[in-house]
Formats: structure tokens, C-alpha cells, sequence
């Protein structure tokens, strides 16, 4: 989390049809539709505001039907969010819209910032990491699921990209993260899809570019894995996370994000 935009944006209209199951740490789930076979599951990773936000929900039952697979969002928060839901600024996040201004990213580094410093180092990677490896590899044991991917928006999705390096994960979907170290990016060693943002001062496009480069240096060597990277003209960070749908371009994105995370899941785990 690491621009205004990360607390801005839209709320998805619909109801979840999934359930909240206490036994697995209170994650949410979205069955695979009726008379699925589906031996793989699907991990949705969220933004920073969590389980409360519904668009997570909303969107893993969507993934479940399009993919025909479980899907599971791991309340890797434990209940306490970076942010809080009802604090959510309105905002379309899309470059027509003005982008982020200087005043914005000033008031956001000097008026939010200092208030997430205990949350952050809360959920900081060495904690919230095992929390979902741990959880992937029981439902592995208990629901006898061969692959598992992921889906990571902003906060998750740079942990997808973390996780991406060890063995929870078979494949993964990186949606607008935070930035990425060549190290990180160099250890990531499943098929791997990003969707990026015109605009987005967390993954700058140089920082995207530098990504793609990486992946595509790999081309006839042993660590060579699967990648695409794909760009959403006139979107901002967050969109596909938290989509204002009135708007052409955003909307236009955030389905564009969805079903490439879909065909990603489809190609690589089923």
C-alpha cells in the first residue's frame, strides 16, 4: 500500500452468495458451481481493506463460476484490516479523472501514513505470509486439492508475488502491486500473469517494464516460467480492485482484469 489510491475507490453492487467458515480462520468461500469435479482451488489475496470490503467476495463467486473451482479468501488480517471499510474515499480511479495529484500523495504521506505504522508492521510479510501458506497447505491435506493459484490485488497482490517463490502456490495472478525488488521478482518461480494500470504510482511503469524484462531474460534458461503482462489504457491503481463501473474505462478494465485472471486459472490449473 503505498499511494492515495489505496484508499479511494468504489464498492462492487450485488450480495455474496459464499459463507464465512470459521474453521479455516475465518476465510470466505465460494463453491465450485454445482456438479464440478474441479481438483484445484483458487486464493483471492486482498487489498488492504480486507474481508469487510464485499467486493472481494462479490468477485471470488464470480471467479468460481467462470473457473468451475473453489475459491477461498483468507482473512489474513485476522479480523483487523489495514483500513477500515467505512473510511473508503469515493473516488473513480482512472487517469481521465486527474490521476494523483501532488496534494493528494502529500496529504496521504503525511495525514495517513503515520496512522498505519503500527498496522503495517502488524501485517507486515514474515507475519501475514505464513498465515495463507499455512491455510493453503491444510486445505490441500483436508479437501485433497492438486493445484492451488492466486489472485492478488495492491496489498495481495504483491504477497502473491512473494508467495509466488515458494511451494503454496502453483500459479499466480499479480494484479496493480506495490513495488518489487529484482530479487523478488527473480525468485518467483510459477506461471505468473500480471494486470497493470496506466497510472500507478505503487508499480511506476518503469518498475513494470523492469518486471517484464526480468521474465522475458529467463527465455531458454532452466528458471524459465510462463508470464504475460497486460496493460489497462486509462485505469488507475486499484481498479480492478475497487471499480467505480459507471466509468467506460474502468469498468472496461476491471472485466478485462477478471476474465485474464479466469483464462490464467483455467490454462494453468485445470
Amino acid at each position: 500500500m503505498s499511494c492515495p489510491n489505496c484508499i479511494q475507490g468504489s464498492t462492487i453492487p450485488g450480495t455474496p452468495t459464499g459463507s464465512i467458515q470459521q474453521q479455516y480462520d475465518g476465510a470466505y468461500f465460494a463453491a465450485a458451481p454445482e456438479g464440478s469435479t474441479s481438483k484445484s482451488a483458487v486464493f483471492y489475496l486482498t487489498d488492504a481493506f480486507g474481508l469487510p470490503l464485499v467486493n472481494s467476495k462479490i468477485m471470488a463467486d464470480q471467479i468460481a463460476q467462470k473457473v468451475g473451482c473453489d475459491v477461498w479468501v483468507p482473512d489474513f488480517f485476522q479480523g483487523k484490516p489495514l483500513l477500515d471499510v467505512n473510511g473508503m474515499e469515493a473516488r473513480t480511479l482512472s487517469v481521465k479523472k486527474g490521476g494523483t495529484s501532488t496534494f493528494d500523495f502529500m496529504k496521504f504521506m503525511f495525514a495517513r501514513m503515520p496512522t498505519l505504522i503500527l498496522p503495517f508492521y502488524r501485517n507486515r510479510p514474515a507475519v501475514v505470509d505464513p498465515r495463507v501458506s499455512s491455510l493453503a497447505e491444510r486445505l490441500r491435506k483436508e479437501k485433497g486439492y492438486e493445484k492451488i493459484g492466486a489472485v492478488g490485488y495492491c496489498f495481495g497482490g504483491s504477497m502473491a508475488a512473494r508467495l509466488g517463490a515458494t511451494d503454496a502456490f502453483n500459479s499466480v495472478v499479480i494484479v496493480h502491486p506495490g513495488g518489487l525488488s529484482d530479487e523478488q521478482l527473480k525468485a518467483i518461480k510459477v506461471p505468473t500473469s500480471w494486470a497493470c494500470a496506466e497510472e500507478d504510482p505503487g508499480f511506476k511503469p518503469q518498475m513494470r517494464a523492469n518486471a517484464e524484462s526480468i521474465f522475458k531474460a529467463r527465455a531458454g534458461k532452466p528458471d524459465f516460467i510462463e508470464y504475460e503482462f497486460k496493460d489497462y489504457p486509462g485505469t488507475a491503481h486499484g481498479f480492478a480492485a475497487r471499480p467505480d463501473l459507471n466509468d467506460p474505462d474502468v469498468k472496461a478494465g476491471y472485466e478485462g482484469a477478471l476474465e485474464q485472471a479466469c483464462n490464467w486459472f483455467r490454462n494453468t490449473l485445470l
